[in-house]
């Protein structure tokens, strides 16, 4: 009788994966506080801190400094780690992940973490907001790609099961195209928050209703992801949970998206008829502001992850080929012994 030697594939490029997800989140915030609070140039030089190190400089100085010069070093120092654990997981996918694609993917991470790294440099030396938007945009374009390397890392993706179904292929590329108008819809969101001070105030409008329009968009996307799953097979596992609660963010995204153009802009003139809203007073940067308007930005990031997760699943059960899904291995013989085995089993 013909056996498989097989080895359990390493937890590390996934856990590596996961760590780094969840350092980019809060960079993510924290970098839309330096939007809000406009606090990009509250450390005139880069790559170092008013002339010390990144890393060296004065915690004391940093704790106890001005706020915009916080969150703006704070921003930086997350970064840094972000970069760190990049590196991290390339070592360790080099190490022990044979798939040739995972590799080049951690890789691509670890560019795209040197890229924004470096836009962020530029918008410093050059203060140039262009630059800035286009910083707000790779932030979570690299949230999303990790959304990809998180799955194809994990364990669900190494026994996942492929099943060849039309309405399966239908909500693959439902999925992918809610990712790919969640991240249309931050770019719109991202260009609201940098529309240059001496532009026309139709520029603001315009972008201002194409980004209503996406999100009412990105609503009906959402919801006909989540309605869909009752028409595939019960194998489908690893579906549901992303699709909940992609649904979920969506209904707080909307709640959010509401209350910041509250507090940013006031209530609509319709409203003034009421008390609440003809006595409400707009407090320029103030904490209440600042929460409700970088938490929107930082859930919609949290919409466009999930929406990847739920793509690469959906494409890993509907479009992937049966052989892909066999477990990985440590070696070329183990592989072929695993094929004899499942050979020698099914006569």
């Amino acid at each position: 009788m013909l056996t498989s030697v097989q080895s359990r594939p390493s937890p590390w490029p996934h856990r590596l994966a996961v760590a780094l997800a969840l350092v980019t989140f809060p960079l993510i915030w924290v970098g839309g506080l330096v939007t809000t609070y406009d606090a990009g140039m509250a450390v005139p030089d880069w790559p170092g801190t008013y002339g010390y190190n990144l890393l060296r400089y004065p915690w004391q100085t940093w704790i106890a400094g001005p706020w915009d010069l916080f969150i703006e070093h704070g921003h930086r120092l997350l970064g840094a780690l972000t970069g760190f654990l990049s590196i991290a997981l390339v070592a360790v996918v080099l190490t022990v992940d044979r798939r040739r694609w995972v590799v080049f993917a951690s890789a691509g991470a670890l560019v795209l973490v040197i890229l924004q790294g470096i836009l962020g440099g530029a918008r410093v030396l050059l203060d140039e907001r262009l630059i800035a938007l286009v910083h707000g945009c790779v932030g979570p374009l690299f949230f999303a790609y990790l959304a990809g390397l998180v799955v194809a890392t994990s364990r669900w993706w190494d026994h996942a099961t492929h099943l060849r179904t039309e309405a399966g292929n239908r909500y693959a590329r439902s999925a992918w195209m809610l990712a790919g108008v969640a991240y249309i819809q931050l770019f719109l969101g991202a260009l609201l928050r940098h529309v240059p001070l001496t532009s026309a105030p139709a520029l603001f409008r315009a972008a201002l209703f194409m980004h209503l329009i996406v999100a009412a968009a990105l609503t009906f996307h959402v919801t006909t992801v989540a309605w869909r799953l009752r028409t595939l097979p019960t194998e489908a596992h690893g579906l549901r949970g992303p699709a909940l609660i992609a649904t979920a963010l969506m209904m707080l995204q909307i709640a959010l998206g509401l209350a910041t153009y509250v507090a940013k802009y006031a209530f609509p003139a319709w409203l003034n008829d009421y008390a609440f809203a003809a006595n409400f007073i707009i407090q320029e940067k103030s904490l209440g502001q600042s929460l409700i308007t970088t938490a929107h930005v930082a859930n919609g990031s949290l919409i466009l992850f999930v929406s990847v997760v739920l793509a690469f699943r959906a494409t890993r059960l509907f479009h992937v080929g049966q052989a892909a899904s066999l477990p990985r291995h440590k070696t070329q013989g183990d592989k072929l012994a695993a094929c004899r085995y499942t050979v020698r089993a099914a006569a």
